[in-house]
């Protein structure tokens, strides 16, 4: 038989007598003539190009446009279900812009608040944001907050870092503090703990716009004098060359660490290094409702005015409820085991108080308590070993529903800050970072440093009293007049961290 003609693709099977397409190489036969070049050489490839943050910002965001296009408010994916303006200002959040105060180091903040108040100026009473500051030499400042250029301009911000690449902000477009001659206004020998705004009491109760009138402030007290209670009265315009009122309302013989405005009436509640009472702010009369070992360095008010809670030293934190009659409860001696009980120990911590209470522990000394408004079961707190936990009223005992990681703490008394929509909780930390965390789901959304001391007082700008910040038409209107930031202070000045509006 004559030899099968080789036919290009193919190859012939003898046994089968018949002719099968190649499709690859046959095994155990030789490669291709083709095949024996060598090995085919490589094409370097150019690196990756790095996006910018900017960059990959704009990303997302289309993303979430598209996906709102596509389903509504109400985003859903094969893993997740989210909120549109949610993850819209967790963006936000996550690429600020911050300014430095120049020369503001001299002022020594210790305390720190924005309100909006009238303002005596050359064009008339002037509604007018302001910063209070209460200071290391226990003297208290206010400091104009102005968004147009003035001659008298004190301090003017620069741009210290830029997260939103490919954005630019003007001078104006940022309020820059100056000082009107507001200064020191009252002189202690210790540094001022605290600065609470109080509400605006009407009398008639039609007021429509309620204010900030009252402001209550503390002084920590000193080795040859204890602590004080202060009120300053708002009621009239601020002028350069007046003083507002201010009250000495109670002086004790304690430190005064902390101390809380109760805006269903006029009282004030105190922590300090022997335990919590209340004041009253038009008689000065005191009633203690806690005595403990451990110092109260941080409080809350919630359940309108009606229950109180108390951070301790020893990383208690205790819910002390008052609804029930108030002559039903006389103090009374109550343990607890400690965080940290070590195996056969006896030993108890200990707190007499009065009303009905619940207890919960973290692994250190309280730094903040922050009670959220939008659903006031809930509250925030940070203690000094640098554990940040969400916490809910109702199940205190049962320990946190929440935690957020990264902050660093030791030893310092730190403020946490929760933006009005209570959206973000913000820290500073002892490595001098600045840390940002959605409240829900508790990511961290920022971390960096732009300071070299510790951040450790932070405020968001007060809305009035009367307005429900959770209204999405007040927040539009909000959002619209003013920039969504916070003012922060360290040994170094002030800053002022803002989040662009997209």
């Amino acid at each position: 038989m004559p030899p099968p003609k080789e036919l290009p693709g193919f190859y012939y099977d003898a046994e089968k007598n018949r002719y099968f397409p190649i499709k690859g190489p046959i095994p155990g036969s030789s490669r291709s003539s083709t095949a024996k070049i060598g090995p085919k050489k490589s094409i370097p490839k150019s690196p990756p190009q790095e996006r910018s943050p900017r960059r990959q910002l704009l990303k997302r965001t289309s993303k979430l446009l598209h996906a709102r296009e596509l389903n509504g408010n109400i985003i859903k994916s094969y893993n997740w279900r989210c909120n549109f303006r949610e993850e819209l200002l967790k963006i936000q959040a996550s690429q600020p812009v911050v300014w430095k105060y120049q020369q503001t180091d001299r002022v020594g903040v210790s305390a720190l608040e924005q309100l909006n108040i009238d303002v005596e100026t050359f064009e008339g009473v002037v509604k007018t944001d302001v910063l209070l500051s209460g200071n290391l030499n226990g003297s208290l400042c206010f400091f104009e907050v102005r968004k147009e250029q003035a001659i008298d301009v004190t301090w003017m911000p620069d741009c210290v870092k830029n997260y939103a690449n490919g954005k630019t902000y003007e001078h104006d477009e940022v309020p820059a503090p100056i000082v009107a001659n507001y200064e020191d206004l009252i002189a202690k020998p210790s540094r001022i703990s605290c600065i609470r705004l109080g509400p605006k009491f009407s009398s008639h109760g039609d007021d429509e716009n309620p204010d900030v009138r009252h402001v209550l402030f503390t002084h920590l007290g000193s080795e040859t004098s204890g602590g004080s209670v202060h009120i300053m009265d708002l009621a009239e315009p601020l002028m350069p060359t007046a003083i507002s009122p201010i009250k000495e309302v109670a002086s004790f013989k304690c430190t005064l660490w902390t101390a809380e405005y109760d805006y269903t009436r006029p009282r004030a509640v105190i922590g300090t290094n022997t335990g919590a009472a209340f004041v009253d702010l038009e008689t000065g009369r005191t009633s203690w409702f806690l005595h403990c070992k451990s110092d109260v360095f941080a409080e809350q008010i919630f359940n309108s005015g009606n229950s109180i809670l108390c951070g301790l030293r020893n990383g208690a934190i205790i819910a002390i409820d008052f609804r029930e009659r108030r002559d039903r409860f006389s103090m009374r001696r109550v343990t607890y085991p400690p965080l940290d009980k070590k195996s056969g120990s006896s030993d108890k911590a200990w707190f007499k108080l009065r009303g009905n209470c619940q207890a919960t522990r973290m692994p250190s000394s309280i730094s903040s308590l922050v009670s959220l408004q939008f659903d006031n079961q809930y509250f925030l707190a940070s203690s000094m070993d640098g554990s940040v936990r969400l916490y809910d009223h109702r199940l205190l005992q049962r320990g946190a529903v929440q935690s957020y990681e990264g902050h660093v703490n030791s030893h310092t008394r730190i403020q946490l800050g929760v933006d009005p929509q209570e959206k973000f909780v913000m820290s500073g930390g002892e490595d001098c970072y600045l840390r940002l965390w959605s409240i829900k789901s508790g990511e961290l959304l920022f971390e960096d440093k732009f300071s070299d001391t510790v951040l450790s007082t932070v405020c968001f700008r007060k809305y009035n009293y009367s307005d429900n910040v959770f209204n999405p038409e007040v927040v539009n209107k909000y959002m619209n007049d003013y920039p969504l930031g916070a003012w922060l202070a360290s040994q170094e000045g002030f800053y002022y961290v803002n989040w662009f509006s997209m």
